[in-house]
């Protein structure tokens, strides 16, 4: 393999040659600059580039193996981390302007974690303004396009970082989850991710001088994009080590007990009265037939109430924002972010007052509601999303983009207000007029079985394939 071709490996084909010394961590990590520097241009996706410094870690790895060392489970892995969580000595701007200067003082767990792992940081990916868009732009870094071309968003907010793991920037990429911020971004790039459960990845940023919104806190989750589910089950053990600044960090294994007999999957195609398009119907079936192919038993059954508890919650979320948050937008925002939460409390009216405290309360009879069906059916298959994903700056285009972007995506932000966790993985590559795109679809878990949803990805990523190949032969580069 040549030292262009090295970009290409999965985070799992590297470590696999870098802990046995057949390739070296600085020959991995400038690989994947070389890749960031031909690509990122045209994609915007890292906005800070660490190149130069993560050459110099590549290097000191490289020597400590050599005087034998021993070496972590992703030594010489490049990875990216966003810019809404803390790394020492650089800005953690959320893609505020006022916020271009707030240097963090010291790394969030996340990025500790990964580098104690052996992963080195080529960059830093981009984000929308407070990380609050299922799109990604804003006045500090710009727009960051999708590898597939401009009639898609990169989704949103961890854009930045689906686009670039994506295009090769990077084996792994970070980012986070508070309705939908990993696998939004994943449906849009043809990426892979599990939304990790609550209290699954230690997570705090030092440079934050108050505590968040206790709903900020329990929904909003760390994780990975990735382009295979491989990577993630390479990876995400590291990721969940724990970390004392994290009160409520549960430490338990990333590995849960073997099923006795054939895990059940419910099945559902409910859209809860949005269209299904035809693209989506076809990616639902493909993900069914692989898992039953694959032993699995699948059946056709409605979950509880994903409609209600996804509507409420992010109404539970929008009265916490309201609240907490309001102001600092107002303050900070650009007009486009003011006038797109505007929106937002008309889609999901904010839940205030008395009620918000008793709808925290209710977040349990949901949370029990599908624990008890999970007893059944740890599994649930389910689209993320009911059509293909959108364009660009459709979340800016009033009530009805919004309600696109955001109003029919109950999937998703359920499963942060449930607590539970939720991978997505693409399931076809759709051949649309505005061009080709993929399709994801999401899988949910019973509670800390991150790795059954990961093992369910794995087996539709077999029929399916890796979604970064073709891309990669319509980006231009020789497979």
């Amino acid at each position: 393999m040549t030292q262009s071709d090295i970009w290409r490996l999965s985070a799992t084909e590297l470590t696999a040659l870098t802990r046995k010394g057949e390739l070296s961590a600085e020959d991995a990590v400038q690989s994947a600059i070389d890749r960031m520097h031909q690509v990122n241009p045209d994609l915007n996706a890292v906005v800070e580039d660490l190149g130069a410094k993560a050459l110099d870690q590549a290097r000191s790895l490289d020597q400590a193996r050599a005087q034998g060392a021993p070496v972590g489970p992703l030594h010489g892995v490049p990875v990216t981390i966003k810019i809404n969580v803390d790394q020492k000595g650089h800005a953690t701007s959320n893609g505020v302007v006022a916020l271009k200067d707030m240097i963090a003082p010291d790394d969030a767990p996340v990025v500790r974690n990964l580098q104690n792992a052996g992963a080195v940081v080529i960059g830093r990916t981009n984000t929308p303004e407070f990380s609050f868009r299922a799109d990604t732009d804003n006045p500090l870094h710009g727009r960051t396009h999708n590898p597939w071309g401009r009639h898609i968003s990169p989704g949103g907010s961890s854009g930045g970082a689906g686009a670039a793991v994506m295009a090769g920037i990077g084996a792994l990429a970070h980012g986070n989850d508070i309705g939908g911020s990993l696998r939004f971004p994943a449906a849009a790039n043809g990426a892979v991710t599990v939304k990790p459960g609550l209290g699954r990845v230690p997570a705090w940023n030092p440079s934050q001088k108050a505590e968040r919104g206790i709903l900020a806190q329990s929904m909003s989750v760390q994780g990975l994009i990735t382009r295979t589910a491989a990577d993630l089950h390479l990876s995400m053990p590291s990721l969940i080590a724990a970390d004392p600044r994290d009160p409520f960090h549960v430490a338990m294994p990333w590995r849960g007990e073997t099923q006795d007999g054939p895990i059940k999957v419910a099945f559902t195609k409910e859209t809860f009265g949005y269209a299904l398009h035809p693209e989506v119907e076809k990616a639902l079936d493909t993900a069914r037939d692989a898992l039953v192919d694959a032993g699995y038993l699948v059946e056709e059954i409605a979950p509880p109430d994903v409609f209600e508890c996804g509507r409420m919650g992010y109404r539970t979320l929008m009265g916490e924002v309201l609240t907490l948050m309001k102001s600092d937008i107002e303050a900070a925002g650009s007009q486009t972010i003011r006038d797109i939460f505007d929106v937002y409390f008309q889609e999901f009216p904010p839940i205030l007052g008395t009620d918000l405290v008793g709808m925290l309360a209710k977040r349990s009879h949901y949370a029990r509601e599908w624990s008890l069906f999970m007893e059944e059916y740890p599994l649930v298959l389910s689209p993320f999303l009911p059509q293909p994903f959108f364009r660009p700056d459709r979340d800016t285009e009033g009530a009805e983009g919004v309600h696109e972007v955001l109003g029919c995506a109950v999937y998703s932000y359920a499963m942060n207000y449930l607590g539970l966790p939720a991978a997505c993985i693409p399931a076809r590559l759709a051949h649309l007029p505005q061009g080709p795109q993929p399709i994801n679809i999401q899988i949910a878990a019973r509670r800390w079985r991150e790795d059954m949803a990961v093992d369910a990805a794995a087996v539709i990523e077999m029929r399916v394939g890796q979604m970064c190949l073709p891309l990669w032969e319509k980006m231009g580069a020789t497979i």
